[in-house]
């Protein structure tokens, strides 16, 4: 089914729209300082987009309140492991030595994997791909079409990138429930150009973990099934470091969050009380151009009624802290999207 929307319509890119025009999930923000612009960038759907296939989509800003696009800045391609019809998730735009790499969860639900599946669902490849581009606007080109980052015999998703304190690239990401029951969040040392793992990855922590109640049960699941999703770092002013993810309490999606006891990726992680509730989630951090620290999330989850939401927040120290809404920016408080 086509649910056609003028500020997702790839055809006609313009300017005018607000965030609560634009159907988003797992929005990722790019602050670029030379020319002053704000990238946004989330996935495109066929049936939103009028695209034959699934890519990522790209609107910018001046002001975070007035956004232009979208442009599409990655398609995925014919000929590689991930099916093009089968969707893409979670993109996110890095800079890392000169050039844009845009992290991106792709699928290809005709390629199963071994084992138990839970939740309902089958198993099959889900993982995060790389793709590079001398542009913020694109276009992204895959770097590695043969396989995802992280193993392929794993069902991952939500892959991000982090630089550790030797300078060293990892991939941040999760491994999906469906695949292992109380989902987890792991990590892989990258290769210095990113075309790949250089290492076998390493587990972070459990989404059990969390102190609330965030068990789901399935319809016939034989007990709880824990989400791990979205996840992000970031460095506070005190030097902590921080991770930002999601997943659920009593069935409502929960925008959460994590630090490092050692302050290093290997952790120990504890994790602190939620950031945002109400079916609201995948934020990450950015900080606008007059050096302010943001949160930007979906909310609700459902597409295409998902829509972007904006918090300023406060760095504490050694945590960051919601301190107020943006409704202002975001239209949250327009009747039909959530306050």
């Amino acid at each position: 089914m086509n649910v056609y929307n003028e500020a997702s319509d790839a055809r006609n890119p313009r300017a005018g729209h607000k965030l609560a025009d634009i159907p988003a999930h797992d929005p990722f923000v790019a602050a670029d300082a030379a020319s002053g612009t704000y990238y946004l960038y989330t996935a495109a759907s066929p049936r939103l987009t009028g695209l034959d296939r699934y890519g990522v989509l790209a609107y910018k800003s001046r002001d975070l309140a007035n956004w232009e696009g979208p442009l599409v800045v990655f398609r995925v391609p014919d000929g590689v492991w991930a099916n093009p019809r089968h969707g893409a998730w979670a993109p996110e735009v890095h800079a890392y030595r000169g050039r844009y790499y845009l992290f991106v969860t792709l699928h290809n639900n005709d390629r199963p994997l071994e084992g138990e599946a839970h939740g309902g669902y089958k198993l099959h490849w889900r993982g995060t791909a790389i793709a590079v581009s001398d542009s913020l606007e694109g276009p992204f080109e895959l770097i590695r079409p043969d396989e995802p980052v992280a193993p392929a015999r794993l069902m991952t998703l939500d892959g991000t990138l982090h630089i550790d304190e030797e300078g060293s690239p990892w991939m941040v990401y999760c491994h999906e429930w469906v695949q292992t029951a109380d989902g987890t969040i792991e990590a892989v040392r990258l290769k210095e150009d990113l075309s790949g793992s250089a290492s076998e990855p390493i587990h972070l922590f459990n989404g059990s973990e969390a102190p609330w109640d965030n068990g789901e049960h399935p319809a016939g699941s034989a007990g709880s099934m824990y989400v791990t999703d979205g996840c992000q770092l970031y460095r506070t002013g005190g030097g902590s470091l921080i991770m930002l993810w999601s997943s659920y309490d009593k069935g409502s999606y929960v925008q959460t969050i994590a630090r490092s006891v050692s302050g290093s990726l290997q952790g120990p992680w504890e994790q602190l009380e939620p950031l945002v509730r109400g079916d609201s989630g995948h934020g990450m951090l950015f900080r606008t151009f007059e050096g302010n620290w943001m949160l930007i999330l979906h909310s609700p989850f459902r597409m295409p009624d998902s829509r972007c939401r904006l918090f300023d927040v406060t760095d504490t120290g050694d945590s960051f802290i919601v301190s107020a809404a943006r409704p202002d920016l975001d239209g949250s408080r327009i009747e039909g999207h959530p306050a």
